[in-house]
Parts: structure tokens; sequence; C-alpha cells
């Protein structure tokens, strides 16, 4: 039964990686996370992604 000490060592260290990896993406989940401002709009404010555009039928591209 002979056991290859490289191949746990290997693998000792791709689990290292995997962890170290997952680690890395949950702090930039959280930096995205706390990157995005909350939009603070009154009930009364416009919509910003709505100015400028009036109900009914719109004028032609061309």
């Amino acid at each position: 039964m002979p056991t290859n000490p490289k191949v746990t060592a290997a693998k000792r260290q791709r689990e290292r990686d995997k962890a170290e990896k997952r680690k890395e993406k949950e702090l930039r989940r959280e930096e995205r996370k706390r990157a995005k401002e909350p939009v603070l709009r009154g009930p009364d404010d416009p919509d910003p992604d709505l100015a400028g555009m009036r109900p009914g039928p719109q004028a032609p591209l061309y």
C-alpha cells in the first residue's frame, strides 16, 4: 500500500487555494454591496429614469 505524499500535499494546496478564493469572492461581494448607495427619494420626487418622457404616442425616431 504505497502512498504518494506529493498527491496529498497537492490536494491540500488546492483546498487552501479554493478557500482563499472563496474568501476573496465573499469580500468582493460585500464590497459591491457597500458600494451601492441606496437611492433616497421622497414620494413626490420624479423618477429619474422617466424624466423627460411624456405619456401617449411618441414621436417617430426617423
